[in-house]
């Protein structure tokens, strides 16, 4: 994830890998999960400092990250709110609510993020 195109890739330092789909094009960040019903792993939003979830349709979790993938923190968003910009939020990670707990994706952890060659 060094590059900065959309694809795939996995994101170490949790209790387990978090498979992600990068979106790091204006569109694919705009896009978002808007219009899904889910979302198998997460996708994490580079560059981004914050987000919404106007018009989408299930509640999420919002882990804010630094320039080094660490976990500034991590909230729950219910559809239809405006989260404010995180300060020295590089990368955000969106996922279906209650799954960073289960990754133990929490605040102080250091992600190390790699590309799938695909």
């Amino acid at each position: 994830m060094v590059r900065r195109e959309d694809g795939r890739g996995v994101l170490y330092g949790a209790d387990v890998a978090v498979p992600v789909e990068v979106a790091a094009s204006y569109r694919a960040r705009t896009r978002g999960l808007l219009g899904r019903d889910g979302v198998a792993g997460a996708l994490l939003l580079t560059p981004a400092s914050g987000v919404h979830t106007f018009g989408m349709r299930f509640a999420i979790d919002v882990a804010y990250l630094g320039r080094d993938f660490t976990v500034l923190g991590v909230r729950t968003m219910r559809p239809g709110r405006l989260g404010r910009p995180r300060l020295r939020a590089r990368h955000v990670l969106e996922a279906e609510a209650g799954a960073m707990a289960r990754w133990g994706v929490r605040r102080g952890v250091r992600l190390r993020p790699a590309v799938d060659g695909g």
